[in-house]
């Protein structure tokens, strides 16, 4: 790329190097504005004879063209690509919706230097129209080569974010008490309700259950009848471990356990399978408070009906001291 000071006459289609203001201050153009022929008309009543523009060589690809390239290839689902000034493309959701990254990908991406890529963090919630990620290049033009790289690492290894919607979900709870389910559906239904309606949930479906092997299996199986996308087992007790009552009755109708533990905090007595895909999350303690803790990491992705992995599960430690 090169810079050079030409009459502001010929500079149609050219792009600024730098940007312009007028004596007193004020920004008239900004640098990478490509220069249109009402621009030159502005310019003139402004008493401005020369600019500052830049000229592509060969080789070299625009900024806009380059994050339009990489914006294109590197996002999939419910997205859409705005471009704005000075080499930049935003991604913005469609519609409320999961938002999947993958980590190792983007930082090699932004390693190469030409093009940088910020997200939201994995397994974020999207709301429609909200700005979840945005592509830098550098200043004016990007050496085609690295461009091609780029593209082509994330051809082959597949989007680094995707935006998996959450369309009308059904979400299903069992309240469990060792006396009496309708205790834990009174301590807990307040804020099982704040937490949905964060995620644009109007409403579920619930049963309250004594808390022993048969009556949660039972509770289970009713839910699962309905097809919800996930069931949240609300218990006034702490599950030591998969052996317990809730683990026994989730084995005992078929459910594969995928994870216990998480490396999140609040929640870290994580107890989470499926059954016939349907995710069973039970997480003691998280239902007393409306505080962010594992549930609001994991209920976006099972929302949009994404499998999430115990080894997933495992990789929220890196910022998950919540609180």
């Amino acid at each position: 790329m090169t810079t050079e000071t030409i009459d502001v006459k010929i500079s149609t289609g050219r792009v600024l190097c730098t940007t312009i203001f007028k004596p007193g201050g004020k920004k008239l153009l900004s640098k990478g504005h490509q220069i249109n022929d009402e621009d030159i008309k502005m310019l003139a009543v402004e008493g401005m004879d020369m600019v500052g523009v830049t000229r592509l060589e060969e080789g070299e690809v625009s900024e806009d063209e380059a994050v339009l390239a990489v914006a294109q290839e590197m996002a999939r689902g419910a997205l859409e690509i705005r471009i704005a000034a000075g080499g930049r493309a935003n991604l913005f959701a469609t519609q409320n919706c999961a938002l999947l990254v993958d980590d190792d990908l983007l930082k090699q991406i932004n390693n190469a230097a030409a093009i940088v890529i910020a997200t939201v963090t994995n397994f974020s919630y999207g709301l429609k129209d909200q700005r979840v990620a945005t592509i830098k290049s550098a200043p004016f033009a990007v050496d085609r080569a690295q461009l091609e790289a780029i593209v082509n690492m994330i051809q082959e290894r597949g989007p680094i974010l995707q935006a998996r919607p959450i369309d009308k979900p059904r979400v299903g709870v069992i309240y469990s008490d060792a006396m009496q389910g309708n205790r834990a559906r009174q301590l807990f239904s307040c804020v099982v309700r704040q937490r949905l309606e964060r995620l644009n949930i109007p409403s579920c479906f619930s049963i309250g259950v004594t808390e022993d092997v048969a009556s949660v299996a039972k509770g289970l199986e009713q839910l699962l009848a309905s097809r919800p996308t996930v069931i949240m087992i609300a218990s006034t007790t702490a599950p030591a471990g998969p052996d317990d009552v809730i683990g026994m009755a989730m084995r005992s109708i078929g459910c594969t356990m995928e994870r216990f533990l998480a490396p999140v905090e609040p929640g870290n007595l994580l107890l989470m399978g499926y059954k016939d895909g349907i995710p069973v999350i039970s997480a003691p303690g998280c239902f007393r408070s409306a505080k962010p803790n594992v549930l609001d990491l994991l209920l976006p992705p099972l929302l949009s009906q994404y499998p999430v992995s115990g080894w997933e599960v495992a990789c929220l430690g890196h910022g998950g001291l919540l609180s």
